[in-house]
């Protein structure tokens, strides 16, 4: 090496350069996630758009953040009609754990609606847009009925079935009185869970609730005044405002989740598989299961 002090000189910068990366890094403080350099707060984002089908991917960004102890709060910016019970229920059950590390505010977008509104019901507070679309608070099951049909173009069904309600709902005849009712009593279950939601988190009596729970939507600046909304503002006005909740009030940074690493052709072929799989799953979420979700002029 004696010989080479330009060769050790290049060593030296190299195990220098690598240890202050590491500090650095594990320190949490200058790095963000995607890639930038910050000494400032950092405020975490996690998006609910579209129709909510599958929650797995906003839990998983959510956890993320729970775990990063860089990150100072989290905001939730829906923008979202509502979708899948069980889906808005695990989003909602997760920005609740969440909550038990971090302070969480949601930002609504143009539409915060009916399992969007669920999900926004479990932060610290909710800020939306004056002109945001929220409310529909109400569950909702729609059966597809295709009998004329089948008798137009010459068609029968058949059925075996264990049990005399086995195939409630097939869109191949006309529901029974008793199957209406069976599906009515689910339909209330699941419409009184959400009810039972906004009267205990947003500590309003049950009897104002239920008179506004009809499946009506609202303005974000007419949810303000029944209660539904803490205040008007923006994605910045909710981060701030999320940022003031954990004791902080300078300068922040927003950080979005990190990117899944993947290779340009696995990132092409997972890509294409997800956006055809997503929009067959919304479409089929639409038509049928049971849903809290906002139909707007369908």
């Amino acid at each position: 090496m004696r010989k080479h002090p330009v060769l050790l000189g290049i060593v030296l910068l190299f195990i220098l350069g690598g240890a202050l990366y590491i500090s650095f890094y594990k320190a949490g403080l200058n790095f963000e996630h995607d890639g930038g350099f910050s000494l400032r707060d950092k405020i975490g984002v996690v998006c609910v758009e579209g129709m909510i089908a599958d929650s797995r991917d906003i839990t998983e960004q959510l956890d993320e953040f729970g775990r990063d102890d860089s990150i100072t709060a989290v905001v939730l910016r829906v923008d979202s009609p509502g979708g899948g019970v069980a889906a808005s229920q695990e989003i909602y059950d997760a920005v609740i754990e969440l909550k038990k590390t971090k302070k969480v505010v949601v930002s609504m977008g143009s539409v915060a609606a009916s399992g969007g509104l669920l999900v926004a019901c479990a932060a610290d507070k909710i800020v939306a847009n004056p002109g945001t679309i929220t409310g529909s608070i109400s569950a909702i099951m729609q059966f597809a009925n295709f009998e004329e049909l089948m008798k137009k173009i010459g068609m029968k069904s058949s059925v075996v079935k264990s049990g005399e309600y086995k195939d409630i709902g097939s869109p191949m005849r006309d529901m029974t009185p008793e199957e209406k009712v069976i599906i009515q009593e689910l339909v209330d279950d699941i419409y009184n869970q959400f009810v039972d939601v906004i009267v205990k988190d947003r500590k309003l009596p049950r009897e104002k609730v239920v008179e506004i729970a009809d499946g009506r939507v609202f303005s974000g600046r007419k949810a303000k005044e029944l209660g539904l909304v803490d205040q008007l503002g923006d994605l910045t006005a909710a981060a701030k405002l999320a940022g003031s909740l954990a004791g902080k009030t300078g300068k922040f940074d927003l950080v979005y989740p990190s990117p899944k690493r993947s290779s340009f052709v696995d990132y092409f072929l997972e890509g294409a598989a997800s956006h055809f799989s997503a929009a067959l799953r919304e479409k089929m979420e639409s038509t049928t299961g049971l849903n809290y979700l906002y139909y707007p002029a369908r």
